[in-house]
């Protein structure tokens, strides 16, 4: 058995969610005169690759450390949308059935495509990362709970879709874009799809029903994409954690593992050695291109 990393490096470039603490790094004692290196670290727990927990939004819910492995290690559907979803856009469970068997009971990890703008690709856009995503309705939400899926997770800065969140008051730029968009392609306005009953929903409403989710997902996820694979998630066991930086892992067969590293050689690679495809950045640009014709 070999293991895919699913994480994206931290480190003081790494940007946390908007307003959120970013990790700060100093050295308090080297090597000369104490004889080791030792730092202290002062950071957010949404930050890189992180899961949220339920008392994030729900206060009588779990903490990180109530969380078990058997919950947060499990069979997973793997899709990918960035075909079919660009900025601000709404996708629904019927594209994700119509491109992977979601199973009741299962992870979910949904690859829109947006982690090729997150801060370690050649192709970082920050803003575009946290504030112009696609994100979900309720539709998927309730077909979520119908799933009962054990937790959720993607590639980009939030599980809600931005303008679903506080970030439609903080960004007025794009969310006049999005504003746009919206108006445009569903005929109607952000606050008339998003409204106040749906605030944050992927958080409120799912949190109290055990439906948790990890935000920033990317690695090597561009390797197994439209398939069904098992999947690990381990936070810190933080009691009290409300949330937790943690590292993301596919499970793979070695001889599958082989088969897959070989294909990671005949793709593009960060400087921090993971695979990505520019060919879902060609189809999310070539999405947002079509709607200005």
């Amino acid at each position: 058995m070999k293991l895919l990393d699913l994480t994206i490096p931290l480190g003081i470039g790494t940007p946390a969610w908007p307003t959120y603490e970013p990790l700060q790094v100093k050295y308090f004692k080297r090597l000369a005169p104490n004889g080791a290196n030792g730092q202290l670290l002062t950071h957010s727990n949404h930050l890189g690759t992180h899961l949220d927990g339920e008392i994030h939004f729900y206060t009588p819910g779990k903490d990180i450390a109530e969380l078990e492995l058997d919950f947060l290690v499990h069979e997973a559907a793997v899709v990918d949308l960035s075909d079919v979803t660009a900025d601000y856009d709404i996708y629904s469970s019927k594209m994700i059935e119509e491109r992977v068997e979601v199973k009741e009971g299962d992870i979910l990890i949904i690859h829109t495509g947006f982690h090729h703008f997150g801060w370690d690709m050649p192709t970082a856009d920050e803003i575009r990362y946290m504030v112009q995503h696609p994100g979900p309705d309720r539709e998927f939400v309730e077909w979520a709970k119908a799933k009962k899926l054990r937790w959720i997770g993607v590639d980009c800065g939030s599980a809600d879709h931005p303008m679903n969140t506080i970030i439609r008051d903080w960004m007025p730029r794009q969310t006049k874009d999005a504003q746009a968009h919206f108006q445009q392609k569903y005929g109607q306005k952000i606050e008339e799809v998003f409204t106040d009953d749906k605030y944050q929903m992927m958080h409120i409403e799912m949190f109290p029903e055990h439906i948790i989710h990890a935000e920033c997902l990317g690695g090597d996820l561009d390797l197994i994409l439209n398939r069904r694979i098992e999947i690990g998630f381990f936070p810190w066991r933080f009691v009290d954690g409300e949330s937790s930086i943690g590292r993301c892992v596919a499970f793979v067969e070695d001889d599958e593992y082989e088969e897959l590293m070989a294909q990671k050689a005949e793709m593009p690679q960060t400087k921090f050695g993971d695979a990505y495809n520019p060919e879902h950045v060609k189809q999310l640009n070539a999405q947002v291109a079509a709607r200005n014709l």
